[in-house]
Formats: C-alpha cells, structure tokens, sequence
C-alpha cells in the first residue's frame, strides 16, 4: 500500500460483527494500533439503525463521505459506476441498477443467496450470459451494459428511478424471500427474472460448470438502484473490505486474522499520518451502525488523553 496521504479516511466494513462466532472472537482481539489511534481521534459522526436496512452502514458511510444523499436502498452505485465507466445516458434516462450474477441455493424451506464471490465467475462466462440475456431485458425496456466486474452488469432503465433494493451484502446467506429487492411496483422485473432463472438453467455456460463441479449461475441479484444526484463530493476513502468474506462466513478465526492484518498495516499507517500531523479520519462499521473518528483539537489536553487514557477497542466494535 503506497503511503497515506496528509489528508486521509479509512473506511472499514465489517469492523464488528453481531454473528455469534465473530462476536465471541471479538473479546479476545488484541489491536493496539487501532486502540492507539482511537485514543488520538474524537467520534465525530454516529449512524446508528438496525440490521434490517436495505442499505448497510458501510454503504450509508460511503456514500457519506461522498456527499451522495439517499433513501435506504437507493443509493445510486449503479449509476456511479456507469458515470466513471463514460457510459452516456439514452435519452433523458440516467436510472441504473447493478444485476449481479449469482446462485440461489435450494433448501427444503427456503431458497438462500450465496457469496456471488465464492462462485468465481470468470469474464468468458459474464460475456456469454449478457448476450444471452440482453434481448430479455431490451423488452423491458433495459440496456444492459458490462461492467469492469465479472458477473456484474449495469443495467439501465427508467424502472429502477425510485426503486428501493437490498445490497448483496445485507442478503447473503439469508432466505431471498427477507431481502426480495423486487417490489408491488416492479412485476415486471420480476417477471424478467423468472424468465432469466429459465434461461440461465439452459446455458451451456452452467453445463461447463457442472462439468467442473462448480455451482450453477441460476439468477441475479438487483442492487445499487436509482439516479446519480448531480452534485457530490469525489474524495473517494480508502475501503479496506477484508473483513467482509470471513464476517458473512461468520469464520472467526479468519476475521480475527485479518483483522489483525488490518491493524497491522492500513491502520498503523494512519496512526503514523496521525502522530505525524496529517489530518486523519476513522470509520468503523459494523451491522448496525458506524462511527467516524476525526482528529481532536491539539493541545494538553489531548496529549494527556493519548498518553494515559487508551481506549479498548472492544466496546468500540461491540456498538457498531
């Protein structure tokens, strides 16, 4: 990682996590770096919901820092991506949702979400199942465009302004049925997507991963809704996301690992900006909420409290 810049945010999603493996893992986490830091930052910033917001705190907290003011569930990532992709709006119609590629596993009771990440979907097998899909959804009146991303397109139609979705990130490994993005007011969306889990059933691209012995791509998963305000901030934070695989595993001792890893370097770096004098910000977040940390006002004060007053990192994580 190159070095932190004098003026620098790091966001970290996943930073606590109320699973019951990670949770129990989180009291026998020593950070010291991350311990040190916050005894030299002051909370600035609390985003406190609960856990059934479409738009997770990671989410809400990016989207903060870029000065992208939204409803839940219509945080326009889509529409974003497509603006720094250079792909121009047809018409007047500039509303997006991100289709991300992915497989429905099939239980007794209910039908879940898997990790879109753990079926490693490659750019050969995105290709082909655009081509094959793009046709469907052009009769819904919905361009389809690649995105840099494997196994997620840009989908772009005048359904999705106003349109309220889950992220992937609040579904995975949960009942569709909790996080259905697909309202009342959207049939037809879910009718394309019945048809595109018949089609996807008869690609070859799924026969060469049964071949393989790898899970099917049997659906897609809308997320990233809405339309790109015309004015927001471009300071983008550096996202450390290592947490996310282990945390939505609930695997406690790779969490723990990177986290870590975490405090070892990303975090050491900003203490060192920090005890440097750069102008530093923290943001912590958890399932619920998240919490901003700036630099406190210089003084005695604050050097006593850095020096003698250590803050655990522990209940810090535990409230998020």
């Amino acid at each position: 990682m190159p070095p932190l810049p004098s003026s620098s945010h790091l966001l970290i999603p996943y930073a606590g996590r109320g699973s019951p493996a990670c949770r129990e893992a989180l009291a026998k986490l020593r950070l010291p770096k991350l311990e040190a830091l916050l005894s030299r930052l002051a909370l600035v910033q609390e985003d406190t919901q609960d856990d059934s917001t479409l738009s997770p705190p990671h989410e809400r907290a990016l989207a903060a820092a870029l000065g992208i003011e939204a409803a839940d569930g219509q945080i326009p990532w889509a529409a974003l991506e497509a603006k720094q992709a250079g792909l121009a709006p047809v018409g007047e119609n500039d509303s997006w949702g991100i289709a991300t590629l992915c497989h429905w596993q099939v239980g007794i009771d209910d039908v879940a979400l898997g990790d879109p990440a753990a079926i490693r979907i490659d750019a050969a097998e995105s290709e082909a199942l655009l081509a094959a899909a793009r046709p469907f959804f052009e009769e819904d009146g919905i361009a389809l465009h690649a995105s840099a991303t494997p196994g997620r397109w840009l989908a772009q139609g005048q359904v999705f302004d106003g349109l309220a979705t889950a992220s992937i990130d609040r579904a995975i490994g949960y009942p569709i049925s909790q996080w259905s993005p697909l309202s009342d007011g959207a049939r037809s969306l879910r009718r394309l997507q019945n048809e595109m889990q018949m089609l996807l059933y008869t690609e070859r691209v799924n026969d060469e991963r049964a071949a393989r012995g790898v899970p099917p791509i049997n659906s897609f998963w809308l997320s990233g809704t809405g339309r790109l305000p015309s004015s927001y901030a471009d300071a983008w934070p550096t996202v450390a996301d290592t947490l996310r695989a282990p945390a939505l595993r609930d695997d406690a001792a790779a969490w723990s690992a990177a986290w870590t890893a975490l405090d070892e370097g990303p975090v050491a770096e900003l203490l060192a900006a920090c005890t440097g004098g750069a102008d530093v910000t923290l943001t912590l977040c958890g399932d619920r909420g998240a919490r901003r940390f700036g630099v406190q006002q210089r003084g005695l004060a604050r050097w006593a409290k850095s020096l003698f007053q250590r803050e655990s990192a522990s209940p810090v994580l535990e409230a998020l």
